[in-house]
């Protein structure tokens, strides 16, 4: 937390002199009615309260005044705020391991499935964008706020295109970058890749996470699939996914791991929620304003009901 104007935090110093004063106050309290010798009278005139009832008002009026010299002093706080505005890319895995069958009914369909989810929760000013690849990259749309033609896309996604050999991360990067840098270049930009194995061909996926970080574009990825994983020819083809965490780490993205249909769901839920927002740093001192407020209504009700009387 930062502040615009720290200096006047040091009328915090004169809330410190106030509990000061106060204890001492209180001190001289008690060594006054020590003095009272009859202290069976005492006890009849000045019957015994609870301390804390006496004390709570008091330390709930220094607690809002401490508050409100922290809003005074105009506190700055990182805020996540709704973006208006970014590119996002899909980049799906097409090659022959997406056939397999561990996550029902086949990884493709169901990343077809949680894709179109995904999509639909991004905020309608985003441009989407859809690459498909196995053994090299393609662009199946081309970043556009229409979400009816970025979906026909995802519904397109296995016609012609599933079953090839070779798994091109590195293209399917690179290919998404492109798309990018033919939107405008102040808007944000995202590239989400899933996928379930290694890079097998194609250029080397590290060389296209540095051009994303010179690009200042994240790359989030998920891999998708399980250990049992077969296609039909009785071929293993167990999910890997080691360059995907390479990736995402190398250009600040995050990395996520689906063994079925609802962890895919969870992992776009979480990058959706990533992408719609930004951080801002914005004045946050109404919070602590308001606070203020309600410590010093608590204080008035509580010494009202004890006491009869305002602190």
């Amino acid at each position: 937390m930062t502040w615009l104007s720290p200096e006047r935090l040091w009328f915090l110093l004169g809330v410190a002199a106030l509990v000061v004063a106060y204890v001492i106050a209180q001190r001289r309290r008690s060594r006054y009615a020590v003095r009272f010798t009859n202290l069976s009278l005492l006890s009849r005139v000045a019957p015994k309260r609870p301390g804390w009832r006496r004390h709570l008002p008091a330390s709930l009026f220094l607690a809002m005044l401490a508050l409100l010299v922290v809003g005074f002093a105009r506190p700055q706080a990182e805020v996540r705020v709704p973006r208006e505005r970014a590119t996002v890319i899909v980049a799906v895995d097409l090659s022959r391991s997406m056939l397999a069958g561990d996550v029902a009914p086949d990884r493709l369909t169901a990343a077809k499935a949680a894709a179109h989810e995904f999509v639909g929760e991004l905020p309608d000013k985003f441009n989407v964008g859809l690459v498909g690849f196995a053994g090299s990259a393609s662009v199946i749309v081309a970043p556009v706020t229409d979400r009816d033609r970025v979906e026909s896309g995802i519904d397109r996604l296995a016609e012609g295109q599933a079953g090839r050999a070779g798994t091109a991360i590195g293209d399917a990067i690179a290919t998404s970058l492109d798309q990018i840098r033919t939107m405008d270049a102040g808007k944000a930009a995202r590239v989400v890749v899933l996928s379930d194995g290694a890079n097998t061909s194609g250029q080397d996926p590290a060389t296209a996470a540095k051009l994303a970080t010179d690009m200042g574009v994240p790359v989030d990825t998920i891999a998708f699939g399980t250990a049992t994983g077969m296609i039909g020819d009785g071929q293993r083809v167990p999910v890997d996914g080691e360059t995907l965490r390479t990736v995402a780490s190398a250009t600040g993205g995050d990395f996520f791991e689906a063994g079925n249909i609802d962890e895919l769901r969870e992992a776009y839920g979480n990058i959706g929620s990533s992408i719609g927002t930004q951080s801002e740093r914005q004045d946050v001192s109404a919070r602590f304003i308001g606070a203020g407020l309600v410590l010093a209504l608590l204080a008035a009700l509580a010494s009202l009901l004890w006491f009869a009387r305002l602190p």
